[in-house]
This record gives C-alpha cells, structure tokens and sequence, in this order.
C-alpha cells in the first residue's frame, strides 16, 4: 500500500505530467462534439476555395473527399486511439520517456510554433467577419495596414486565450454548444446560394435531378480547370488532400493529448463527425457558397475572404459563424500549443505557459499573410511531424511484438536518444527528398515517410538497447504506475462527482435550442426548394437572413443558459 511519502513526489508534478485519472475520462458524446467543432470551422471557408482553385471536377470532389475522410477517421481509430488510451499520456509527455529532454525539447518547440501560428490564423480569419461589419478594408499585404483590424484580432483573440485556460472541459463544453450549429449553418448557407448558381447557369432556381446537379456543378464551381486554365487535380489528388489534411493530429500523434480522456479505444471513430460534417460536408457546402458569392459579388471566388462568403450566404449569422468557427479551431491549437510549451516549462503551470504562447499567437495574428498560406503550413507541418509519430509507433506497438524493450531509452536514464533523432533527421530528409525530386504527389509523401523511419528506429534503437531486458526498471515502472492509481483514486474521493442536470427549465432549454436549429434548416430549405423565381429567391433569401439570425440568437442563449444550470449543479 502506497504511503503518504511515496505520494510527495506525484504531488510536486504538474497533472498533465501523469496519465489521465479514471475519474477524469469522457464518454464518446465529448468526442464527437469536439471534433466536429474543430473540423467545422473557419478553414473550411478556405479550403472550398481552394479545391476550386486546385480545378478539381464535381464527382472528383464528392468520391475523393468521402474516401480520403474515411481513411482520415481510421487513422484516428487504430493508430491515435490506441496509444493514447494505452498510455493516458499527451504526446509531449511520453515522448519525453521514450526520447529523452534533448529530441522532447526540439519537438515540443516545432509544436509551440505550428499550432501557435495555426490558431493565429484562425484568429485572422475570424478578424475578417469583425472587419466586414465594420466597414474596414480587406487586408491584402502580408503586414496589416488598417489600426482597427490590429484592435479586432486583438480582442478575438483574447476571446480564444480566455477559453484556452481552462483546459480541456472548457474547450470541450464550447465546442459541444458550437458543433451542432455550425453544421446547420454550413448546410443552410450551401442551401441558401445553390439556387444563385442554378438561375446562372441553368436559366432555373433549382436543378431538375442528379444530372443536371452534377452539370451544374462541374459548369459553375468544380469545372475541372485550375485558376491558371489548365487541367486540375484528380481523385487520387483529393484523395490524398483529406486524408493528409489532418496527419499531424493522427499519424504524427498529436491527437493523444485529446484521445487520452477517452474510455474506449473505439471512440476515435468519433472523429467522423469532424471529417464527415467538417471535412466532407462542409467543404462541399463552402465551395457552393463561395461560387454563389462570387456570382453575386461578380468577382472570382479565389479574390473572397471568409467574410465576404459568409455573409452572402447566410446574413448576419455568417458574421458568427465565421467568429465562432475561428475560435473553436484556434481554442483547440492554443490548447495544444499550451500544453507543448508547458512541457518544455515544465516548471510553469499550463495555463501560464498558455497565457504566454496566447499573446504571442495574437501579435502573429495580424499578419495576413499567416491566414492566405495557411494550407501549405498544414500540410509541411504535417510532414514535420509524422515521423515522430512513427517512432512513438514503433516504440509502443512494435516493440513488444518483436521482443523488444518499451522504454528501454527512459531505462538506461538516457537524456539523448540517438535512435530518435537520427530516425527522426533522416525521415525528414526522406520525405522532403521525395517531394524535391517530384517521386509522388505531395499528399501521400507522409504514408512512406512514416514506413521509412518506422523502419530506421527499429533498427537504430536495437543497436544502442532495445533488444536487451531491463527486469529491475519494469518493476519499478509497474511500481510507479500503481501508485500513480491508487493516488489519483485517493484524490478522486475528494473531488466533486458531476451531478447531471434534468431539471424541468434544462430540459425546456435544450428542446428551444434545438428547434432554433431546426426551424434554421427548414427556412433554408424554403429557400432552395420553394423559390419558383429570381424575385421569389430574393424574397425568401432575405427572410432567411432575418429570422435566421433570430434563431442563432436563441440557439446560443438557451444552449449556453442550459449549460451554465448543468455546470451550477456540480459546485460544491
């Protein structure tokens, strides 16, 4: 039985330096509602005009992205999940023990900086909706060149960072309000401007049928052609573009400091509501609405910001939804950021390290130019990261297969791993080798990347000690990790149990709620499904604008009044 001295040394760490307490783990629900607030956000905006950019074809477009999402979602489910749900542990911290401080330092500063400079540009392009109602001009140099948008990311911004600090409750209770409006809204507003295309193209507010609706789409948004005229990307590309917009969450493992609060491994199907309603859904939805803006503004929809989209599409309530899924993307990074900073500050409490890392995240964010590159930073930052992440696979699910030693690194008390810097030099030199010399398309390069250093570390770290027994330290890590249970066991029992709210008012709440969201759907449906013409359209789009931003009014009040007397129930 453990004693109160062997509890003094826990009790000095920070809590995210030790695995996730049984206490603490979330159901399948948080997941979902997590990820699809992260993966409906603002980028989406983006990435609908880039896929048109990229001179993709309609059915290109709806195969590929269907296929590469479901590849994505089981990336997730059987090489995240496992680990963090095995380990309890957030990336930073474990890699630590299985790569020493030196590579743990180097990575988690990568981290620091591609997430920081990630939320920036979601700040950014939540500045954008703040700045069209406000009638500043659109910030088109890489340096911002208007005061009063410096003061807009600034005060979105700390929106984010006030979040951000409260950890992952708070990140998750946001998002959960946030996800399920987002998809209504990105729904509604490709619903709203689909019957704009239909009367350019077709001469009709509505297309007669499959066909035609495919014709419509490869004649005024998918067509095919690139914005330098020439033949655009194919399947296999937009394929490839799903599957590895999101590796340096799931093949590259960041996604551990999520997953680790899961129950079951199995939850990292949750996923899919990100890349189903995010990845999927809404891309569609946002290169119909760009392209219907676009027939309205009478410019091309690679010449539009997110504000500009969302307002014609969806009124007032897409000045919201541009502010808020900005904020449910960046709340996460910063989230991320903090915790990878905490771990190079492990002095330092996270939400200092957090504070920090806000501020700086702000100042980047008004630059411009940090939102228009954000798609080639996604995918190099993917790349940057996936061979740790295959050395944190090898490590965990390879090693006990072929008899080597888990943690053998940690065992010898090594600072400096040699096996997981070179594997993790050479991975890079590998891939990005691979993209100089044009071998294969760029989306792809992380599957091989990610075999070859897979390969290198196993052979690497059999040399310098993987292959022998350490039967002394496995006792003592089996030692610690009971103590580590039976302390956060002990520490459970004076902690508050969450009392779940069903009270008769909570209840009337969520169903207000909810049919706000509902009456959203159907007043767009009016919109595409009852305008018989282009004076009917316009009559019916601007009744939507009204009593749509009534309804995201009363959706946001009521779900957050509901959850404000769920929280009031769980203070002591």
């Amino acid at each position: 039985m453990p004693t109160t001295q062997d509890y003094s040394a826990l009790k000095k760490l920070n809590e995210e330096q030790l695995p996730v307490a049984k206490h603490k783990l979330h159901d399948w629900t948080h997941f979902a509602g997590l990820y699809a607030a992260e993966h409906v956000a603002a980028t989406e905006f983006v990435i609908g005009a880039t896929f048109v950019a990229l001179g993709a074809k309609t059915m290109d477009i709806i195969l590929g992205l269907l296929i590469g999402n479901i590849l994505a979602v089981l990336s997730w489910t059987f090489i995240t999940s496992p680990i963090a749900v095995d380990t309890r542990l957030s990336l930073y911290t474990y890699l630590n023990k299985i790569a020493g401080d030196s590579m743990t330092i180097l990575y988690n500063w990568a981290n620091v900086i591609i997430f920081s400079v990630i939320s920036a540009a979601m700040i950014t392009v939540s500045a954008t909706a703040v700045r069209f109602a406000f009638d500043i001009p659109a910030q088109l140099n890489w340096y911002p060149t208007n005061m009063w948008f410096v003061v807009i990311v600034f005060c979105v911004g700390l929106v984010v960072v006030s979040i951000a600090l409260y950890g992952f409750n708070a990140v998750s209770e946001f998002s959960g309000i946030c996800a399920p409006w987002l998809f209504v809204m990105f729904t509604s507003g490709a619903m709203v401007l689909l019957p704009v295309l239909s009367l350019d193209v077709l001469g009709t507010t509505l297309p007669s049928g499959w066909n035609e609706l495919i014709s419509l789409g490869d004649k005024s948004i998918w067509t095919g052609i690139n914005s330098a005229g020439e033949p655009g990307i194919g399947l296999l590309e937009v394929i490839g573009f799903a599957w590895a917009a999101n590796t340096i969450t799931h093949f590259g493992l960041i996604d551990m400091a999520l997953l680790r609060f899961a129950k079951k491994k199995s939850y990292g199907l949750a996923t899919s509501t990100g890349m189903m309603f995010g990845h999927f859904v809404a891309w569609i939805a946002a290169g119909i609405m760009g392209a219907g803006a676009a027939v309205i503004i009478g410019k091309t929809i690679v010449e539009l910001d997110p504000g500009d989209v969302a307002f014609y599409a969806l009124g007032w309530s897409g000045f919201v939804i541009v502010i808020v899924a900005g904020w449910t993307t960046a709340i996460t990074n910063l989230y991320r950021a903090g915790l990878a900073a905490q771990a190079i500050f492990h002095r330092h409490s996270r939400k200092k390290t957090t504070i920090i890392v806000g501020l700086i995240t702000i100042a980047i964010a008004c630059f411009p130019f940090v939102f228009s590159q954000i798609l080639p930073l996604l995918t190099y930052a993917g790349l940057l990261v996936v061979p740790v992440g295959a050395i944190v696979f090898a490590e965990h699910q390879i090693f006990p297969k072929i008899g080597y030693t888990r943690y053998w690194s940690a065992y010898r008390n090594l600072t400096f791993s040699t096996p997981a810097i070179v594997s993790w030099g050479l991975g890079l030199v590998f891939g990005f080798g691979l993209n100089a010399f044009n071998v294969m398309s760029f989306f792809y390069l992380f599957i091989p990347t990610w075999i070859f250093t897979i390969i290198i570390y196993t052979v690497l770290a059999g040399k310098f000690g993987a292959k022998n027994k350490y039967p002394e330290e496995k006792e003592k890590e089996r030692l610690r990790n009971e103590k580590i249970i039976s302390y956060q066991e002990e520490k459970s029992l004076t902690e508050t149990k969450p009392v779940k709210d069903t009270t008769l008012l909570t209840k009337i709440l969520k169903v207000v709620s909810l049919i706000a969201l509902i009456i959203t759907l159907i007043l767009a449906g009016i919109v595409l499904f009852s305008s018989a013409n282009e004076n009917i359209y316009i009559e019916n789009r601007e009744t939507f604008y009204y009593y749509a931003f009534i309804c995201t009014v009363v959706y946001f009040v009521t779900a957050y009044a509901a959850l404000l007397r769920g929280k009031s129930k769980n203070i002591s």
